[in-house]
């Protein structure tokens, strides 16, 4: 529900009801994972999306129900071989689908208005939401902001709202959004229960090292990606905000120093496009050597050599040469800057999502992966 959360937000402000449909869990190959919200006001405004398109419809006439009868469901959408034009995921994958009416402005809505009001602004926090439980509870919220404390209730018992904030700050502080279960015993809840918590969190880094031309199009291509997106250079006659427009931070320093002092996590991505030995290897020899998601350089095959045989003197080891991706980018035959950077960006796409880069045509890889990617340190993560 996040996902949409900026209209949702005004949506709640304007005083409307409406009914929200989540994605709560994947099966197979399914066009987009958990927390892919659609939701429908009164007047049958839609917003979202939960299948890219396949169920839309059923689910669109899910939401005006839940309207009409104030009641949270959850409903299953496949694929059926037997009825080619039953309401289903064409590509062979399951969802489910809770779909849960909301007035926020009704005192069971102030949870989800404070976490819409809390998305839209970019405040981090997580929404755990009962998926699978007990009736009384399905599709009610808690908040829980990135300090622990939480707003709301599961309507169980206090231990219950405890353990749920407790596991939802975790998912929060590594930035996953995905299913939980809570067991039995340590909640008092018969059966134990299933939330769906979706998170919050500010968007990752991307620092472009070097002011040129290939850095104006990579700009561009990490704000469409979602990127907050830093340009650094030491040349401070190119590296300048006209040049820049779409970039979050234009930055006049020397790399390796700007990146001394400056924050990143294990979804940062750093694009060294310089190409120069006195930028790169000061800059690479600290960059190999963060728990960053993605380091690349620009350079021939020759730059990459000489800068290798650089930073081997510098003392990199080799699991630390192995991060560097050098010659930065996809082999897609680019030639102009925006091209380049298609494949810069694609590459940094699948190395988030564990894809090959290879054409589709022809592979028995699936399409939809599971939504586990590789961390900087190769630990397996939801995405």
């Amino acid at each position: 529900m996040l996902d949409i959360a900026e209209e949702l937000a005004r949506w709640a402000e304007e005083g409307r009801t409406f009914a929200v449909a989540t994605v709560v869990a994947v099966g197979g190959s399914a066009p987009r994972g958990p927390g892919a919200a659609l939701a429908v006001d009164s007047e049958g405004t839609a917003v979202g999306s939960v299948s890219g398109g396949c169920v839309e419809g059923a689910v669109y006439e899910l939401c005006v129900q839940a309207l009409e009868d104030g009641e949270t469901v959850v409903e299953r959408f496949g694929y059926s071989d037997e009825d080619a034009f039953a309401v289903g995921l064409t590509c062979g994958g399951v969802i489910d689908v809770m779909v849960t009416p909301v007035d926020a402005h009704a005192p069971a809505g102030e949870v989800f208005r404070s976490a819409l009001s809390a998305a839209a602004s970019g405040a981090p926090m997580a929404l755990a939401r009962v998926v699978r439980g007990p009736a009384g509870l399905l599709g009610s919220a808690l908040l829980v902001d990135s300090g622990g404390s939480y707003e709301g209730s599961f309507g169980g018992s206090p231990d219950l709202d405890r353990v749920a904030a407790a596991e939802a700050r975790a998912m929060l502080d590594a930035g996953r959004t995905g299913a939980l279960d809570l067991a039995e015993d340590g909640t008092r809840c018969p059966g134990g229960l299933t939330l769906l918590v979706e998170s919050n969190v500010p968007p990752p880094r991307m620092i472009v090292f070097g002011a040129i031309d290939f850095a104006e199009a990579l700009v561009r291509a990490g704000k469409f990606l979602g990127y907050h997106v830093t340009v650094c250079d030491a040349r401070p006659v190119f590296t300048t905000r006209a040049r820049f427009p779409e970039a979050d931070d234009v930055v006049v320093d020397w790399p390796h120093r700007y990146l001394r002092r400056t924050a990143t996590d294990g979804r940062t991505v750093l694009c060294v496009l310089t190409h120069d030995a006195k930028f790169d290897v000061p800059l690479l020899e600290q960059a190999l050597r963060m728990p960053v998601a993605f380091v690349g350089a620009m350079g021939s095959r020759r730059t990459h050599a000489d800068r290798d045989r650089k930073l081997r003197e510098a003392g990199l080891r080799e699991a630390e040469l192995a991060r560097l991706r050098s010659p930065i980018g996809l082999d897609l035959g680019a030639r102009t800057p925006e091209e380049t950077a298609l494949s810069i960006a694609a590459e940094i796409v699948a190395a988030r999502r564990g894809g090959t880069g290879a054409p589709l045509t022809g592979s028995a890889a699936p399409i939809h992966r599971d939504g586990r990617r590789r961390d900087a340190a190769g630990t397996a993560e939801a995405a």
